[in-house]
């Protein structure tokens, strides 16, 4: 009876483990998967190698009414109904502009969103997340980052929004903040990976691999 027991509880925990069908996945390595597409594309500032997707951080803003970032690349997003989606990526990207970000966003239009990501603010390493609607933003949170590499993640169920981040080695997710989604008139989510507010003299490439979309149970 006690190994049985003792099994249960481990088969229970692999399921708390292992839970959720992966929807989509991209390693980014050699070429882009498919269903990707861009928001102006700039060819010359994007490529793809056998370490992943690199991107070039031009001048460019998405926050607030600017909107003239280049190479957004974007996704449909599964529907969101009552199990909880979740979106991760792992970025690197060693900033020096005021404000230079690589961002996971759950993507409306470009007044709708909310993102999660690594970013320069007043000369400090941060993750960031912030939501926007209509062109109005609002920073949900700021945390200080050690580290210029990071796995962010989205965790999307009915009208509520997480984001979480993890650094390498760490074992844990810290939580970063949640939101309600923008809520655009007939408006279909898509997921984003945004790069911007780079220098012109300065040539930045971020590094992007192993993009998941996972539902959960």
């Amino acid at each position: 009876m006690k190994s049985f027991l003792i099994g249960l509880c481990v088969a229970a925990l692999a399921g708390s483990v292992w839970a959720g069908e992966v929807l989509f996945q991209d390693d980014f390595k050699g070429r882009l998967g498919p269903g990707w597409s861009w928001v102006r594309e700039h060819p010359e500032a994007w490529r793809v190698t056998d370490r992943g997707l690199e991107v070039r951080i031009e001048p460019g803003n998405m926050w607030g009414p600017q909107n003239d970032a280049h190479n957004l690349l974007v996704r449909p997003a599964p529907a969101v109904k009552e199990s909880e989606i979740e979106v991760s990526v792992s970025i690197e990207n060693t900033p020096s502009n005021q404000y230079e970000q690589v961002d996971l966003v759950w993507f409306y239009d470009e007044s709708n969103m909310v993102k999660v990501g690594q970013e320069l603010v007043d000369g400090k390493l941060s993750v960031v997340m912030g939501r926007e609607e209509n062109d109005k933003t609002r920073t949900v949170a700021i945390i200080a980052l050690d580290s210029t590499q990071v796995r962010l993640r989205l965790l999307v169920q009915g009208k509520r929004i997480r984001g979480q981040f993890r650094v390498p080695g760490a074992n844990d997710w810290r939580e970063v903040g949640e939101c309600d989604t923008p809520a655009p008139r007939d408006a279909k989510a898509n997921i984003s990976l945004q790069f911007y507010q780079g220098s012109a003299q300065a040539e930045h490439w971020a590094r992007v691999t192993d993009l998941r979309i996972l539902e959960g149970n």
